[in-house]
């Protein structure tokens, strides 16, 4: 008890201390989001990871809350996911490579023994699924960083139920380090968590919950999987099913994410946050609950309601405009009528400097005469842009 608290506070100060001192190296090597009006460094997720690998290994090493194998594997799969994000952070990796990387490193992590072969493979496909809903959490200032301390709160109560003590105290340093970064991520950010932290994080209360949930019965034990990661599925539901109504690929980046949906209603960025992380700590409480036998499973449908009249509602929120080529209504035009030649749209020196140029130029533009009224407001040349 006593070293999950020093190692909670010494996660906290050595977080925060980390993040301001990788801002300017962030900087120097353009490690930005590009996404942002703003260079936001990128460099909050190797803190984050950093510190969570170097408290959690000096417990083990100690021997004073020993990983134990099974956990210990685990954080190196999260550490070597928080790399790749890193490297897809640097060169721009695709986002097939990614996700398959982190499948990977999760194929290498699941208990197969605890889970069979069906079940282990299944986890496999929810620790990735969960590590890239991270990172498209990560798109506003504060919301994946008070998602993950929320979240990593609740598994680690799991895990202490499960007496899995060293796996408890590694995602207590998590959070601790989580929340030392929110003090340069809260809006307006200065460094953001970047591919690296939000899969490091995912991809660690993924497995994490996976492993507490190891030996129960499947179903019950989905329930509680999606009690704890309810907000980040909801993100991933929401988006996938938006861009295919509108008919954009899913992978094409767009403001249509959980926290711009709230933008649009009218909270501000740290009002969006602050509600995320309200929903997060609801649904991660019902699943705490219902792992320790306080509630029934059934408890569980009232997140999946919510979180489908959720998804039901935002959908109703316009994020994208009008399509290239629409009308100012959202009217698609006709065909589109060929374009005149080079040539024709070349206003020559003589033509423009006739007196009474309007009715020249009508010889050349096939459009609505001018009226007087407007002539005069015209000082200029008129120029016509091709394309």
């Amino acid at each position: 008890m006593l070293y999950g608290i020093a190692a909670a506070t010494a996660s906290f100060l050595l977080a925060a201390l980390l993040a301001a001192l990788l801002r300017a190296p962030a900087l120097s090597l353009a490690l930005v989001d590009r996404r942002r009006r703003r260079p936001v460094p990128l460099s909050g997720g190797v803190a984050v990871a950093l510190v969570t690998g170097v408290v959690a290994g000096v417990g083990d090493w100690t021997g004073v809350v020993p990983l134990g194998p099974a956990a210990g594997r685990l954080l190196l799969g999260a550490l070597a996911a928080g790399a790749l994000g890193l490297a897809a952070d640097l060169w721009r990796l695709r986002r097939r490579w990614v996700v398959a990387g982190t499948a990977v490193a999760a194929a290498c992590v699941v208990p197969y023994g605890e889970t069979g072969p069906v079940a282990g493979v299944l986890a496999v496909g929810w620790i990735t699924l969960v590590a890239a809903a991270f990172r498209g959490l990560d798109h506003a200032d504060g919301v994946a960083g008070t998602v993950g301390v929320v979240t990593a709160f609740g598994v680690a109560a799991c895990a202490a139920a499960e007496l899995r003590d060293g796996l408890a105290v590694a995602l207590l340093a998590l959070a601790a380090a989580l929340t030392g970064l929110l003090l340069h991520n809260w809006h307006p950010a200065r460094i953001a968590l970047g591919a690296c932290g939000a899969l490091f994080t995912g991809f660690l209360l993924a497995g994490a919950a996976v492993f507490t949930r190891a030996g129960h019965p499947p179903a019950g034990g989905a329930a509680v999987l999606f009690a704890l990661t309810a907000p980040a599925c909801l993100d991933v539901v929401l988006v996938l099913l938006s861009r295919r109504l509108a008919g954009r690929p899913v992978l094409r980046a767009g403001p249509d994410h959980l926290a711009h949906r709230l933008r649009r209603l009218g909270l501000t960025p740290q009002g969006a946050a602050v509600v995320v992380g309200a929903v997060s700590c609801g649904a991660v409480l019902t699943g705490v609950l219902v792992h320790t036998g306080r509630v029934g499973a059934p408890a569980v449908w009232w997140v999946a309601g919510a979180a489908a009249a959720a998804v039901a509602g935002l959908l109703r929120v316009r994020v994208y405009g009008p399509r290239h080529g629409a009308g100012a209504q959202g009217r698609v035009p006709g065909p589109a009528r060929p374009r005149p030649p080079r040539s024709a749209c070349r206003v020559p020196p003589e033509v423009a400097d006739t007196p009474g140029g309007a009715s020249s130029r009508g010889t050349i533009f096939p459009v609505r005469q001018a009226q007087r009224a407007e002539e005069d407001q015209v000082s200029a040349p008129l120029r016509v842009r091709n394309g």
